[in-house]
């Protein structure tokens, strides 16, 4: 039996997408990411995905894990992006998995514990988003 990490979306969700009804940059992204095996998946790759709730039982712990090294890792729009994008997915989510909300709030709370060691400019543009994303998980 394949890890997990070794499985797509597709396989672990047992759920095939049929054609995109759309065919923007982003549908056709997504689509192209439910065929890929996790292990794979680099932090844009969680991102979109995170940022669309796709798969986030599966790629929610895989982007913590990556922020846990990091809490400000770029994929590849801005400074912290990745932890401001998995703030970002709905509460519902957050309450049947409270051990990866606390591992979030963790991460967060690290973040804010660093975030003298920001340039300028990511501070003044991430410190304002980190405070409300940690008010909101209060």
């Amino acid at each position: 039996m394949k890890r997990i990490d070794e499985q797509t979306l597709e396989e672990l969700e047992g759920e095939r997408w049929g054609p995109p009804e759309l065919e923007t940059s982003l549908v056709l992204t997504c689509h192209r990411l439910r065929r890929v095996p996790l292990k794979q998946f680099e932090p844009r790759d969680l991102r979109i995905m995170i940022g669309q709730g796709i798969g986030l039982p599966y790629l929610v712990p895989k982007a913590l894990t990556l922020l846990e090294g990091d809490p400000f890792l770029e994929a590849e729009l801005y400074t912290g992006d990745l932890l401001m994008f998995v703030f970002m997915v709905d509460d519902a989510f957050w309450q049947t998995m409270p051990d990866l909300r606390r591992r979030a709030v963790a991460i967060l709370d690290a973040a804010l514990e660093r975030g003298g060691a920001l340039d300028a400019f990511d501070r003044d543009n991430l410190w304002p988003r980190l405070l409300s994303a940690r008010a909101r998980f209060a």
